[in-house]
């Protein structure tokens, strides 16, 4: 087919545009990927037009849309593969972070902090305060038993382990919620 170099854009636009669109179409499956690929090719062919003769003008055109449409699906693969490179990053990252939280024991976690917070605490206490405290709470010995000991009342030893218990609160404020509270803090 032979069109005149000086045929309009139109005339070339309507003489060609169904083929054309149907063809890259049936390659590139995107609507609108296949409309910028002809409309190009159009406009690419009807510069070549003005500049000289294109005799065929059919093979040429289609040539022209084979390459634009070539160029497009490689691009696609590429984008696929960064996407697919992207996607398989994401999942082990996922995996890992998964099967770390399922190892992961928050007991563990604030164990050695709380731990810290309460030998701390408890160092800060007057010695005699302490002594009474650990007795009862870790020794497990009853409170006329300590009260023996230290020579004071049974009300003396509950009031020295009220005042490390309030200690011990104020210590482990923000650990409270997520420990349910020591047995000793009761």
């Amino acid at each position: 087919m032979y069109l005149n170099p000086a045929s309009s854009f139109n005339e070339i636009y309507t003489k060609f545009y169904r083929k054309s669109y149907l063809y890259v179409k049936s390659y590139v499956h995107d609507d609108m990927a296949a409309e910028d690929i002809v409309s190009e090719s159009l406009i690419r062919l009807w510069e070549r037009m003005r500049e000289k003769t294109v005799d065929p003008v059919l093979p040429f055109l289609f040539s022209i849309l084979k390459n634009r449409s070539l160029d497009y699906l490689k691009h696609q693969v590429i984008r696929q593969k960064v996407h697919d490179h992207i996607a398989e990053t994401l999942n082990r990252e996922l995996e890992i972070r998964t099967t770390s939280l399922e190892a992961s024991d928050p007991t563990d976690i604030f164990s050695a902090e709380v731990q810290q917070i309460v030998e701390d605490t408890l160092n800060l206490l007057p010695e005699r305060i302490r002594e009474i405290f650990i007795m009862s709470r870790f020794g497990n010995k009853p409170h006329k038993e300590i009260a023996e000991l230290f020579n004071i009342s049974v009300k003396g030893v509950d009031y020295h382990i009220m005042q490390s218990i309030k200690k011990l609160r104020t210590a482990l404020k923000d650990y409270l919620p997520f420990l349910g509270v020591f047995a000793f803090l009761k």
